[in-house]
């Protein structure tokens, strides 16, 4: 029995796979990001088809809930974008900061 739930799934992973498609016609993505991507997306599109498949997981982790699995999985990988971002942040200061050191001594 497919759940209201699984078809916004579906609906938003197809969505996604034809938003990373129109990214990779633009060439802002290359091959390899656009597979990864589509690969992401399809194993999304699977797991809320199936989400008992990930019981073997959450049952060795002795975790409660496969829902708290996707919790904490969530707040890893927000974590793990924000360091991700913040340390791009920095280091385009630095080069912001370079540059503009080096038009100010030429004046």
């Amino acid at each position: 029995m497919v759940l209201g739930i699984q078809i916004i799934g579906l609906f938003f992973g197809l969505f996604m796979i034809y938003y990373s498609f129109m990214h990779y016609k633009r060439k802002e993505y290359t091959l390899k990001e656009f597979t990864f991507w589509v690969l992401l997306w399809i194993i999304f599109i699977y797991i809320a088809f199936f989400p008992n498949s990930l019981d073997f997981i959450v049952k060795q982790l002795n975790i409660a809930r496969t829902m708290d699995l996707f919790i904490i999985l969530g707040f890893m990988a927000l974590i793990s974008m924000f360091i991700y971002t913040y340390t791009l942040v920095r280091i385009n200061q630095k080069k912001l900061e370079h540059i503009v050191r080096k038009i100010a001594k030429k004046k």
